[in-house]
């Protein structure tokens, strides 16, 4: 008997993150749509999980190491969810209760704390209300709410699966 370790799913999940993350590259610079805060944020937890993903695949775990990843994994996709959920909320308000916008990001990074920075990711602003891009009538966020979901699912079912054995 062989053990067989679980790198071709971390692939996976590895590659789903990262062609996430080039679209959000290429609506950044190709289409020209400029990200709010919210946005960096779940580019944030995207590229989180596709550090962890590569660690992972790396390791290629073999007696439950993929049930570690795979939760680790889960809880970073459950940030995303939160992510998304709030600019989604942020964007079925009435534009007399959007809250103001504030300074952009990178003016944030260079001229406020850390902590100011990441309270501000969390919260969003008025910028994080507005509907840029809709793809059968999901905005964005609507659309990055689902891929969160998926992967969510996905890494939940990394941390469900037993060992695989290959019998040789």
């Amino acid at each position: 008997m062989k053990h067989a370790g679980f790198r071709t799913e971390f692939i996976l999940g590895l590659i789903a993150c990262m062609a996430i993350l080039a679209n959000a590259l290429y609506m950044e610079f190709a289409m020209g749509l400029d990200p709010c805060m919210l946005c960096m944020g779940q580019r944030f937890v995207y590229l989180a999980m596709a550090f962890v993903f590569m660690l992972a695949a790396l390791h290629n775990p073999y007696f439950g190491g993929h049930k570690r990843y795979g939760f680790v994994l889960f809880i970073l996709s459950l940030a995303g969810i939160g992510l998304a959920v709030r600019q989604l909320y942020l964007q079925s308000l009435p534009a007399d209760l959007v809250p103001a916008c504030g300074p952009s990001f990178s003016y944030m990074v260079d001229a406020f704390p850390f902590m100011d920075v990441f309270v501000a990711m969390i919260k969003g602003s008025g910028s994080c209300a507005e509907v840029l891009w809709s793809f059968l009538g999901l905005s964005i966020a609507g659309w990055s709410l689902i891929l969160f979901i998926l992967l969510a699912i996905y890494c939940l079912r990394l941390t469900m699966v037993s060992t695989k054995i290959i019998l040789v």
